[in-house]
C-alpha cells in the first residue's frame, strides 16, 4: 500500500487521490489474486486430482469427486487470501478478517456436507446397504456440524468464545428439543428400526393407516418414503413405524411363495352320494383313476367288515361328488408347475353360510412377482369353476334377472302345457 502511494505522489497525484486511488488499486489487486488463484485451482489442480481419480482401480473415489468435494474446497482459496491481505486496511481489518473466516467455515460446512454424502453413496453400493442403511445417521452428523458451524459464526460476529455460546445452550434445551423432536424421534426410530432389521430399502410395506401399500425407495431421519403400486408416493415418518403398526411382505419374497387363499362357494343342493355311474366316469379323470381305485376298496373293506345294510345310501361309508372334488382340486394343485410343493397346500372346507358351502384354496404360488401371481391365481380358479358340473356341483351365485327370466319362461311354458 504504501509502495503504491509513493508511485501516486511522484507520478503528481493529490495526496487526496491518492489514497483513495491506492485503496481502488489495492482491491483490484487482491481480486485479480484471488482470480488467478481461483483459476489455477479449478482449472488446473482440480483437473490434475480429476484425472488421478479416474485412472486409479478405486471406484470410491469417483464418488467423492461426483459430489464436488473437491471443487467446494477450492472456495476456501480466495478466502484464505483475502484473510491475509485483509492487514492492508487496518481500519476494516477485523470486519474484513470475520467476513472470509465466515466463508471459510460456510464452506467447509458445504465440503462436509458433500462429503458425508458421497459416504452414504459409497455404502450404499454395499449389499449390507439394504439392511442397515445409514442416511440417518449422516444427517445427524450434518445436524451438528451445522449447529456447531453457526455457533462459531455467531460467536466470531459477537467476538465472545464459542464455550460462552455452548453454555447457554442449557437454557435453550427445551426450545431446541421442541424445534427438533422430529429429529431426535427419527434418530431413535432410525436407530431400533435398523437395530431389529425391521424395515429396508426395497421392502414392500403396507401401513393403511397411512395409504401406504408398495415398496420403500428410501429411508432418512425424518421419514421413510413408500412408493405405492398406483406410482404415488407416501411419506412415513420414521418414529410412526415405531409406534403403529405395519405389514411388511419381506418374509413372503425371502420364502420364494405369495400365498392363494380364496374360497369357491358350493351350491349346498348340488352335494350329494356318489353313482356307480359317476364313479365310473371319475376313473377317466388322471388325477383321480388311483384315489377312486384305492378308495372304494376302502369302503368295501369297511362296510362288510361291519355289515352295513346297503339298502339305504346314507348307511356306511360312501364317496361324495365335493369330497372327490376336494381331493381332485388338491391334485390339481400338487402336479401345477407353478404351485410351491415345499409349502403349505391345503384344499378345505369352512363354515357353510348363506352362500353355500366354501371350499377354500390355501397354496402359494412359486413366482412372487404381482402379474405372475395373479395369472396364476386366475388360471387355478378358471378351471375350478369350469370342472365343477363335472362333478355335478353347481358354484352358488345369487340369481340375476337372467335367472329369474328364465324360471318365469319354464313356469310360463309348463302351465300352457
Amino acid at each position: 500500500m504504501d509502495f503504491i502511494k509513493r508511485q501516486l505522489l511522484e507520478q503528481g497525484v493529490s495526496s487526496t487521490v491518492t489514497v483513495y486511488l491506492a485503496n481502488i488499486i489495492v482491491i483490484f489487486l487482491i481480486v485479480g489474486l484471488c482470480a488467478v488463484a481461483n483459476f489455477v485451482t479449478k482449472k488446473i489442480v482440480l483437473r490434475v486430482i480429476a484425472s488421478f481419480i479416474m485412472k486409479n482401480r478405486f471406484t470410491w473415489d469417483n464418488v467423492i469427486l461426483e459430489r464436488k468435494v473437491f471443487h467446494r474446497l477450492a472456495h476456501i482459496v480466495p478466502a484464505v487470501i483475502i484473510y491475509y491481505f485483509a492487514q492492508v486496511f487496518p481500519h476494516y481489518q477485523t470486519l474484513i478478517e470475520k467476513g472470509a473466516v465466515i466463508t471459510i467455515i460456510i464452506v467447509s460446512m458445504m465440503a462436509i456436507d458433500a462429503f458425508l454424502n458421497a459416504c452414504n453413496d459409497i455404502y450404499n453400493t454395499y449389499e449390507i446397504s439394504k439392511i442397515k442403511p445409514i442416511r440417518g445417521y449422516t444427517q445427524v452428523i450434518k445436524i451438528f456440524v451445522f449447529i456447531i458451524g453457526a455457533i462459531i459464526i455467531v460467536s466470531g460476529l459477537i467476538g465472545q468464545s464459542p464455550l460462552l455460546l455452548l453454555s447457554g445452550l442449557g437454557a435453550l434445551s427445551a426450545v431446541l428439543m421442541l424445534i427438533f423432536k422430529d429429529s431426535i424421534l427419527g434418530l431413535v426410530a432410525g436407530v431400533q428400526l435398523s437395530a431389529n432389521d425391521m424395515v429396508r430399502v426395497g421392502d414392500w410395506i403396507e401401513m393403511p393407516k397411512y395409504n401406504a401399500d408398495g415398496d420403500v425407495i428410501d429411508i432418512s431421519l425424518n421419514t421413510v418414503k413408500v412408493l405405492n403400486f398406483d406410482k404415488t408416493i407416501t411419506m412415513i415418518p420414521s418414529y410412526a413405524l415405531i409406534s403403529d403398526s405395519f405389514r411388511n411382505w419381506r418374509g413372503m419374497r425371502q420364502a420364494g411363495g405369495r400365498r392363494i387363499k380364496r374360497a369357491v362357494y358350493i351350491d349346498a343342493s348340488s352335494i350329494g352320494f356318489c353313482s356307480r355311474e359317476m364313479l365310473g366316469r371319475f376313473r377317466k379323470i388322471q388325477l383321480l383313476a388311483d384315489y377312486i381305485e384305492n378308495k372304494e376298496r376302502e369302503i368295501v373293506e369297511h362296510n362288510g367288515r361291519n355289515g352295513v345294510d346297503k339298502s339305504l345310501e346314507v348307511n356306511g361309508r360312501q364317496l361324495t361328488n365335493i369330497g372327490v372334488f376336494r381331493v381332485y382340486v388338491e391334485n390339481y394343485l400338487r402336479q401345477h408347475a407353478l404351485i410351491h410343493r415345499d409349502l403349505t397346500l391345503l384344499v378345505r372346507q369352512l363354515a357353510p353360510t348363506e352362500h353355500g358351502l366354501p371350499l377354500e384354496i390355501y397354496a402359494f404360488v412359486q413366482d412372487t412377482n404381482w402379474a405372475v401371481y395373479e395369472s396364476v391365481q386366475s388360471d387355478i380358479f378358471d378351471h375350478i369353476f369350469a370342472s365343477a358340473p363335472t362333478f355335478g356341483l353347481r358354484i352358488f351365485q345369487s340369481p340375476t334377472g337372467h335367472d329369474l327370466n328364465q324360471g318365469l319362461r319354464r313356469e310360463t311354458q309348463a302351465a300352457e302345457s
